[in-house]
């Protein structure tokens, strides 16, 4: 499985949820959905043209969320798609 837009094109960046969750490890709300997909073992292939923003993308191996922010994050579920489904796309 892979996420292609796993950011929801920044949609996500101001959940209430993911920030409280960033903020106890010290790291962007970018940063835990990203480290949310790794645990999930998902290929996740977040898109920026901002360095900065790619340097932090890439920095998500060293901290590990919880069972609990795992549950948290399970729950914001809405089965939401952003773009075309790989699986139908006309090609």
């Amino acid at each position: 499985m892979e996420a292609w837009s796993p950011l929801m094109q920044g949609q996500l960046l101001d959940n209430e949820t993911l920030q409280e969750i960033a903020e106890k490890h010290g790291k962007t709300t970018a940063q835990v959905i990203l480290r949310w997909d790794l645990q999930n073992g998902v290929i996740t292939i977040p898109k920026s043209t901002k360095e900065h923003r790619i340097i932090a993308n890439a920095d998500v191996f060293n901290f590990e969320l919880t069972k609990e922010d795992m549950e948290k994050i399970d729950a914001l579920n809405e089965n939401h798609r952003v773009g075309p489904d790989p699986d139908n796309f006309d090609f």
